[in-house]
């Protein structure tokens, strides 16, 4: 159910993207999004070592699924600062949209891992 939601969240993403740059629609700057962003970028690691140690703790490969969820997390964190940053430091417009396509391809290949089952069998397998 995880791995289609991801789907699907990646073709909304994707959608929403390419009609904002094919449209020129310039989102509005989210200082909000900006802090939340960075508050992630600083929490998600932790979040995810600590899950990581207690799936380990534990044995449960549903917590280490839930750790590289949280790992992930950090990356597509950075991604969104890094487009949110460069649309209201230098009027790059673009920069969001261009930021969510780079998501796309990541957050799918999640969604396609998570409807074949990898993300727990490869936690569990590299005995992270």
């Amino acid at each position: 159910m995880v791995g289609a939601c991801f789907l699907t969240l990646s073709g909304y993403i994707a959608y929403e993207a390419i009609t904002d740059l094919w449209f020129k629609r310039a989102p509005e700057h989210s200082i909000p999004g900006i802090l939340l962003a960075c508050v992630s970028l600083v929490v998600m690691p932790l979040l995810s070592r600590a899950k990581r140690r207690v799936g380990h703790a534990l044995g449960s490969a549903a917590m280490h699924a839930d750790a590289k969820q949280t790992e992930f997390c950090t990356y597509l964190s950075a991604i969104l600062l890094a487009g949110l940053l460069l649309n209201m430091a230098f009027g790059l417009w673009w920069a969001e949209p261009v930021a969510g396509l780079i998501m796309v391809p990541i957050i799918a290949k999640e969604g396609i891992e998570g409807l074949q089952g990898k993300a727990c069998n490869d936690c569990c397998a590299g005995g992270r």
